[in-house]
């Protein structure tokens, strides 16, 4: 798959012109333009290779101060499109122009290509692995190369654009067991190159431990969140630092900076050059930046889009992104990182005398409260540091501000689960409820 260039470079600084000629005191373009090539295994098989792309236009307006959005998919008639932005606009309130002023940055481009026939050769690879071991599951997945280009252009100079190519995989096993279904997935998102071999050995120990199905307890105990499930617990946290929280007095952590919110253990923050989800400038164009949000324990900072952080008092963090092209730009993340502690996954299990290990849930997002009941989909049961069986029909409940304040054990395997880069860890007893058979 070759690097693709965004096509129509012309339409935005047309659309540019036509919306100043037209009225408007401000304008902007952002375009985005995908494709990609994912290959398919269905049934332990390849199944089928697809190639899918996309490309979107969002200009974004003021007219006598009032916002509009219209935003095209594929060709684009720019009249048209400028038009609709103007007819939008009359229907909102009048607001302060938030535009970058003149700049033009060179990004480097981010990531490479990987052919379609190496995407194929490692599903195969982490199938085989799989079913070497374990000949009665069955496999499937997909494993894909993504190339991304960016551009954002105003009427106030700023242009800026990168390319950004990035490959992900994700592979589910189905072990069926007379009436007994156990479904494992796992995956990974990277610049350059993936690992089946990591993969598939991720599965592998989770088949490995679900070999016997074992009752749940139904008390209070320690429960460690693997890396992959410990996800539900940032993403509270994450809500709690968007600065448009902090306006509405719905976060928990307004007015705290400079206070301990959770474990000194904890170190939390965001890295423009990390990983595969490293961001050079955000939906506005501003430069994104390394920012500690909660350094030991104590918090640093909130993160804000331009509006917010004028409305706040603060400087821009960089952190303003459009959920969608047809949406306005709001406070977002790029990437969510928490510092690792020490030990590998093994090594936490050891740590527990009695305990579950959630590794897979159904659900049970938590509320802005910080309260969560979630049903495990995979969780295994611990006993002296061992784990000894699959549990079942189980939830788990409790508090994410109350569980981060009570951290036990942070693991050194950390790991990107989405664009959040966290380890695994052990919190202290939360409530366990199985069914008892």
């Amino acid at each position: 798959m070759e690097p693709q260039k965004l096509p129509q470079y012309s339409l935005a600084e047309q659309l540019l012109e036509l919306s100043v000629k037209s009225g408007a005191e401000a304008a902007e373009v952002y375009q985005s333009f995908s494709l990609s090539q994912p290959v398919f295994f269905e049934a332990n098989r390849l199944k089928q290779l697809q190639t899918s792309q996309s490309e979107g236009t969002a200009l974004r307006l003021w007219q006598n101060g009032r916002p509009g959005l219209a935003v095209a998919y594929g060709p684009v008639e720019p009249q048209a499109l400028v038009e609709r932005a103007l007819a939008l606009s009359q229907l909102n309130q009048q607001e302060i122009v938030e535009l970058n002023g003149n700049d033009r940055p060179f990004y480097p481009d981010l990531g490479k290509n990987v052919p379609v026939d190496q995407l194929v050769e490692w599903g195969k690879e982490a199938i085989a692995l799989i079913r070497q071991e374990y000949p009665d599951v069955i496999c499937t997945g997909d494993w894909e190369c993504d190339v991304e280009t960016t551009r954002l252009i105003n009427t106030r100079g700023l242009d800026c654009h990168y390319t950004d190519t990035t490959l992900s995989c994700y592979v589910e096993a189905e072990w069926v067991r007379g009436d007994d279904f156990l479904s494992v997935a796992d995956g990974e998102t990277e610049r350059n190159y993936l690992q089946p071999e990591k993969v598939a050995q991720q599965i592998l120990q989770r088949l490995a431990w679900a070999q016997e199905n074992v009752p749940s307890p139904n008390a209070r105990v320690p429960v460690l969140f693997t890396s992959k499930a410990a996800d539900m617990l940032w993403s509270t946290v994450q809500a709690a630092l968007n600065g448009k929280r902090v306006l509405d007095k719905s976060s928990p952590w307004g007015g705290r900076i400079g206070t301990l919110v959770v474990s000194p253990s904890l170190t939390l923050y965001q890295d423009p050059e990390a990983g595969p989800y490293s961001c050079p400038f955000d939906d506005e164009g501003t430069p994104t930046q390394p920012l500690v949000f909660i350094e030991n324990g104590i918090l640093q900072h909130f993160y804000t889009d331009r509006t917010t952080c004028r409305q706040l008092g603060i400087a821009s963090t960089g952190n303003s992104f459009r959920p969608g092209l047809n949406s306005y730009p709001t406070p977002g993340l790029f990437n969510f990182l928490i510092q690792p502690g020490s030990g590998t996954l093994q090594e936490l299990i050891q740590h527990l005398d009695r305990g579950l290990i959630v590794d897979q849930m159904l659900g049970g997002n938590a509320e802005m409260s910080g309260d969560f009941s979630i049903n495990v989909d995979l969780g295994y049961l611990v006993q002296n540091g061992e784990v000894i069986g699959r549990i079942k029909d189980t939830m788990v409940a409790g508090n994410v501000y109350t569980v981060l304040k009570q951290l036990v054990k942070l693991g050194g395997d950390a790991d990107w689960n989405g664009s959040c880069y966290t380890p695994s860890l052990i919190v202290e007893e939360l409530s366990s409820t199985g069914k008892q058979n």
